[in-house]
């Protein structure tokens, strides 16, 4: 990292750039091009994560603006709006997606000795949901939702040590939820922390023979026949504590071992929860506890809408869509691989709103962000023979 460039280029520093080249060389991403590269294309979307651009013709204003820096940022020259909305048409958007699970490979490393929820297990904690961007139908004709509105959703297992996504599935908004579980590899020994959205014995069955564990919410029409119930402290708000069998013809066909059913009851908010797990090791509160945990997945997806651009497109069509959001989340691993491989103390959130303002200034990332003073005396130059005799 060179603290003479522009912070947008010691931020990009911390990428893997040969990987990115083998990601184009496999879906041949280069090919026929002869100036606006895939690595142009990926620069100039992710510097737009960072500004907060709000269109096409935004992003060439930005870059318009600045013509002498961009040399220096990484970018060969000022391209069109036009340009760069047909290679977010025509490239294929597998390229990005290739070289944000890089990333995630990379940043999961990075945060693997977080000691996040290990109070509550040694376990990996996986949090899994699906956040709903909302489309206009007749620009997205290919995001189909309901019969007036289309969307897209963003499945994601976001992995709760570092709050990084381990793996990210995009559809149009009428793919249910639960299908996403036929795309998990599971993880022997993790622990699956999903909704009541995702019950599917069939699915969790695999999960539970895979040794992997997984906690989530009972629906109100289950049918179940206890088999024991355990000791609880009530005190806690655990109300029970029960071993079960499913009782449905095609429930207890898909999954015929036992179950742990869990009633809680929040002693802040007196809600009641009824948790299914195939867990019987853990206490009661500790399932409770780890079910809680799931809020994260909410808060990144609340987050990233916010300060990323997955809301507002720059193409309309479905390969520009899943660039974006690719780039986007390439962009957010990216700054959490440099804010640990700094050991930078601030927040995500602001260390993103810094970037947002400097990126085209040549201010060392760690002066910025430690208020530590790196200047140098640019005049010394030590091969240079003195002219005059002091």
């Amino acid at each position: 990292m060179n603290p003479g460039q522009p912070v947008f280029s010691q931020v990009m520093d911390f990428l893997p750039w040969r990987r990115f080249a083998t990601c184009v060389r496999r879906y041949k991403g280069d090919a026929h091009v002869r100036k606006f590269s895939c690595l142009d294309q990926f620069r100039i979307m992710a510097l737009a994560q960072l500004t907060y651009r709000e269109s096409l013709r935004d992003i060439e204003a930005c870059l318009t603006a600045v013509p002498a820096r961009l040399y220096h940022m990484g970018i060969s020259h000022t391209v069109p709006h036009s340009t760069l909305a047909d290679a977010n048409r025509l490239r294929d958007w597998r390229i990005y997606a290739d070289f944000a699970q890089v990333l995630i490979d990379r940043a999961r490393q990075l945060y693997a000795d977080e000691d996040f929820y290990r109070n509550l297990t040694d376990a990996t904690l996986y949090a899994l949901d699906s956040t709903t961007i909302d489309l206009c139908l007749t620009m997205f004709p290919w995001a189909h939702f309901r019969r007036t509105k289309a969307a897209v959703k963003m499945h994601t297992l976001l992995d709760l040590r570092g709050n990084i996504p381990s793996f990210i599935h995009i559809t149009d908004g009428s793919v249910h939820d639960v299908n996403v579980l036929d795309r998990l590899i599971p993880e022997a020994g993790a622990f699956y922390i999903m909704d009541r959205g995702y019950v599917d014995f069939g699915r969790l069955c695999h999960l539970h023979r895979s040794r992997a564990f997984f906690v989530t919410r009972a629906k109100k029409n289950l049918r179940f026949q206890r088999r024991y119930s355990h000791p609880v402290d009530k005190s806690t708000g655990v109300m029970c504590d029960q071993t079960i069998v499913l009782e449905s013809f095609y429930a207890s066909k898909d999954f015929p071992e036992p179950l742990r059913r869990i009633r809680f009851r929040d002693p802040q908010t007196r809600k009641l929860l009824i948790f299914l797990t195939n867990n019987f090791d853990l206490p009661a509160l500790t399932i409770a506890a780890l079910y809680k945990a799931r809020w994260q997945v909410e808060l990144f997806f609340k987050w990233i809408k916010q300060h990323l651009r997955i809301k507002a497109f720059y193409g309309t069509s479905e390969n520009a869509v899943k660039t974006q959001i690719w780039i986007a989340v390439a962009t957010y691993v990216a700054v959490a691989i440099m804010k640990k491989e700094l050991g930078l103390t601030q927040s995500l959130y602001t260390i993103l709103q810094f970037l947002s303002t400097i990126v085209f200034d040549k201010t060392p990332i760690l002066q910025v962000f430690t208020k530590v003073d790196y200047k140098t005396d640019s005049t010394y130059n030590p091969n240079q023979l003195s002219l005059f005799k002091l």
